[in-house]
């Protein structure tokens, strides 16, 4: 799984805004807008040089008002511009939820179809030392809403490829961004890939499975969670255990035939989130394979998180999902069948 002959050294932030760029450039309906996505050019660099290179017009800030710029980009949207909004941080939510749910979710539907939103929610997620208000990924509350494509890549190439395709989407995206994807540079990945740096970008599909390895366990996850269970697989495989890693990619629509092809014949699912382990998405999938494969479903546990996230380094790694974790508890529940 290790692409140790890729050279490429660029952080997943500048991959997000070498996509964008090429978007903008192709398509002068994009606007970028949110909180200091042009001067500053992002809290994590994915609009850097956008502002330069396409004027204020295009590119601004706004005030902290979460609710007043989130409302906005739906106005835009609706008017015949393709806005690719920045909610900073996840946790935010709370604050726009009226404006994603029964807004950005629901025109299209509630106009009979008249209406379009071609809207684009980037938000960052996941734990880099922040604590409990800035460390959520809250992932399943916006793949519970009707009406949102919801897309989590785990690598530079999907982060880049699902990118474009949902500035191209006529359908409203929301693009869960984990924060180590960003600040992860390409050739620090267990998988990864990414177009060379001056290369056109292709749009990656906003559907579908994607299956790593081979063997009688499987690892099934979302975002950065898969690099983990990759590193995880290549220690499992040491010791004489086959894995394969199920990439989810997408949350809503959930490729739920896909899922239960992907781990059909196996012996043990187990499904590594870094959201809220109840009422999550790990549920989700649990269900769906139940539904789906009946007397042939693998054995499925969860490995997650159930508590807010804590201030101390020392305990958040206590907390958070591990590649060294996910071996163990593998190891473990594979002895329960003896």
């Amino acid at each position: 799984m290790t692409n140790s002959e890729s050279l490429d050294t660029r952080f997943g932030s500048v991959l997000v805004s070498q996509a964008l760029a090429q978007e903008m450039a192709a398509d002068s309906r994009v606007v970028v807008f949110g909180e200091d996505v042009a001067d500053l050019g992002g809290v994590f660099g994915a609009t850097r040089k956008l502002r330069q290179t396409f004027g204020a017009d295009r590119v601004f800030d706004t005030p902290i008002s979460e609710t007043a710029f989130i409302g906005m980009a739906v106005g835009a949207a609706q008017s015949g511009l393709r806005p690719v909004v920045e909610l900073m941080f996840v946790d935010f939510l709370g604050v726009c939820f009226d404006q994603i749910a029964n807004q950005m979710a629901k025109n299209h539907y509630m106009s009979g179809g008249t209406v379009t939103v071609p809207l684009v929610l980037r938000t960052a997620v996941g734990s880099i030392g922040s604590a409990a208000q800035h460390s959520q990924v809250l992932a399943a509350t916006f793949a519970h809403i009707p009406g949102l494509r919801v897309v989590f890549p785990s690598d530079h190439a999907d982060l880049q490829g699902m990118t474009v395709a949902a500035v191209r989407s006529d359908d409203p995206v929301v693009i869960l961004e984990h924060k180590k994807l960003l600040k992860a540079r390409t050739n620090e990945l267990m998988l990864s890939s990414a177009s060379p740096a001056h290369a056109s970008i292709s749009p990656a599909s906003l559907e579908g499975v994607r299956v790593h390895g081979q063997g009688e366990v499987v690892l099934v996850a979302a975002g950065w969670m898969v690099q983990l269970c990759a590193q995880a697989a290549e220690q499992l495989r040491l010791q004489g255990v086959g894995v394969r890693v199920v990439d989810l990619r997408s949350l809503n629509p959930l490729d739920r035939d896909g899922l239960a092809e992907a781990v059909r014949g196996s012996d043990l699912v187990v499904v590594v989130d870094d959201d809220y382990l109840r009422y999550g998405i790990s549920g989700e999938v649990a269900i769906s394979l139940a539904e789906r494969l009946d007397d042939a479903c693998p054995r499925v546990r969860r490995y997650g998180l159930d508590i807010s996230q804590p201030a101390s380094r020392v305990l958040e790694d206590d907390v958070l999902p591990t590649s060294a974790g996910i071996v163990t508890r593998v190891l473990s529940w594979s002895r329960e069948r003896g």
